[in-house]
């Protein structure tokens, strides 16, 4: 009796032990069937990743220590330069010049880091402000014809392969405004996003694309002429002597139409950021109150550059 229950207990813990055997080892080679299918997956992801970027982004070396350039840029003082600021005079290009059609402009920009890149996944929050104003220093008492003001708040994030800085991404919230009342109001939000690509040490890319919310009764149409999206692409001689920059901004609608701005920059002295700036714009939507009107105008003056990224 006592033999046959052993006899009876000892198969039917082998079967058991079989069966957890079994179903280990499926188990492990299920693993290892996902493991062998996933590899080639991510492999072959990872080679095209490094295809898209080796011909999008050339050798650097200034540009191939991204953690000592992100440390640099934690480093850098909170508050400091955002977009380029600068102060030009000019007229309407193939015309007579006139005190209608001749004019001032500048633009102040700053910026205020409240994070480093500490953030999950090293992103950090910044607050921005820019103001635009149109000054018409050629008439009696030299009014201002129209300021723009544009505060933002925004996310931002460092693009990194394999050590190499690629540039950054943003997310920003943004508001424009003249600060006018009545007829003379215009004003509209947008949320952004951004990405400026440093291709190489002489070659930037940068773009934005946002999503309108208008809130001025009187500029309901401004995405028409102001346009919803703008790329462009800044080269940079050696150490920075010289600059050029193009920035074409879609407006509304299906055909081609642009609004277009380029700019050549000089540096005036080698151990500072100030440069001779002469300014091209064609096309609507450069001041808010006129955003209607169509411009082709060329300016000349002074600018000074962020020491980090230069953005119009």
């Amino acid at each position: 009796m006592g033999v046959e229950l052993q006899g009876d207990t000892v198969p039917q813990n082998t079967h058991e032990e079989k069966y957890r055997k079994k179903h280990r080892h499926n188990k492990h080679s299920e693993n290892h069937r996902k493991d062998s299918v996933g590899s080639p997956v991510r492999a072959f992801l990872d080679h095209q990743a490094d295809v898209i970027v080796g011909s999008m982004f050339g050798p650097s070396k200034q540009l191939s220590n991204a953690d000592s350039l992100i440390n640099k840029f934690d480093a850098m003082p909170s508050f400091g330069i955002y977009k380029d600021n600068y102060f030009v005079v000019g007229t309407d290009m193939f015309e007579k010049p006139t005190s209608d059609n001749s004019d001032a402009k500048f633009q102040v920009s700053i910026r205020q880091k409240l994070t480093n890149s500490t953030l999950p996944f090293k992103t950090y929050f910044f607050l921005t402000y820019t103001q635009k104003a149109f000054w018409d220093v050629f008439k009696e008492s030299f009014p201002f014809r129209d300021l723009n003001y544009n505060p933002t708040i925004g996310l931002g994030r460092a693009l990194v392969r394999h050590n190499r800085f690629l540039g950054t991404i943003t997310l920003q919230f943004e508001h424009e405004s003249n600060g006018k009342g009545g007829d003379d109001s215009r004003s509209w939000n947008k949320i952004s996003f951004g990405t400026n690509l440093t291709l190489n040490d002489r070659w930037t890319l940068h773009s934005k694309a946002w999503i309108p919310i208008v809130d001025g009764t009187n500029n309901k149409n401004i995405v028409k002429y102001a346009g919803w999206g703008q790329i462009g692409m800044d080269y940079s001689g050696p150490r920075r002597k010289y600059t050029f920059s193009c920035l074409v901004t879609k407006r509304g609608g299906f055909n081609l139409n642009a609004n277009v701005t380029a700019n050549f920059a000089v540096r005036l002295f080698s151990d500072d950021n100030q440069y001779l700036f002469v300014e091209y714009y064609n096309g609507y939507g450069e001041s808010m109150l006129e955003y209607k009107q169509y411009r082709q105008r060329l300016r000349l003056g002074i600018v000074i550059k962020p020491d980090f990224f230069s953005m119009h």
